[in-house]
């Protein structure tokens, strides 16, 4: 087993370096972010794969901004207006959603570039990606410096959910897997999920059961 210490680690090329720690933490949850200027009415999407679940009463839910260029709007777009869309990527446009990435200048909608509809709810402004199957709309409470290394943390409340009745459980598990939602590990190796099994409550001296979905 290869050991790397953290002098070791800072010593690697930077771009290998970049690959590896964003890889080596594993699987994460992979969401298409949505806004809309407040000024210009020009729309957006970024690709983020650093977004956590905070709360469930209230609902929030984090996610880590990066530092990044100017044409990056993302941040200045949630900061001016307050609102934005969480949209799962789905194997069946996952190369799109990919491809949202790139460096457009400031102020072409990557929803016309990359081949995405917008989707509206009657008084929410953000715009949602209408080919995606869960989708949130989020209305911003916090966002939190973090001097270490000059990123954000963006604290949103979730305002509205949209996603098909037929994937909640009674017990309002939803099931990601049925949605063909992918996951991404790093920032660019796409995966399909499957699900092993939904497992009971962990007790001491009790085996867990699986549970039904």
């Amino acid at each position: 087993m290869k050991h790397l210490t953290s002098e070791q680690i800072t010593e690697l090329p930077s771009r290998y370096r970049t690959t590896f720690m964003n890889s080596i933490s594993g699987f994460k949850s992979l969401q298409m972010v949505a806004t809309k200027s407040k000024t210009t009415g020009a729309t957006n999407i970024a690709l983020f794969n650093s977004i956590f679940h905070i709360g469930a009463n209230p609902a929030y839910i984090g996610m880590v901004v990066r530092p990044d260029g100017p044409e990056h709007e993302t941040l200045k777009n949630i900061s001016e207006s307050g609102f934005y869309t969480l949209n799962n990527v789905k194997e069946e446009f996952y190369k799109a959603a990919h491809q949202t990435s790139a460096r457009y200048k400031a102020g072409e909608s990557e929803f016309a570039a990359c081949g995405f509809l917008e989707e509206y709810l009657e008084g929410f402004d953000a715009p949602f990606v209408k080919e995606s199957s869960v989708k949130l709309g989020l209305k911003l409470k916090e966002i939190i410096p973090i001097t270490l290394n000059n990123t954000r943390i963006v604290i949103g409340e979730v305002l509205h959910v949209c996603v098909d009745e037929n994937l909640i459980s009674a017990d309002g598990y939803i099931n990601l897997a049925a949605t063909n939602t992918v996951t991404v590990a790093g920032l660019d190796a796409y995966h399909s999920t499957q699900l092993l099994a939904r497992l009971s409550y962990a007790q001491p001296e009790k085996h867990p059961e699986e549970i039904n979905v």
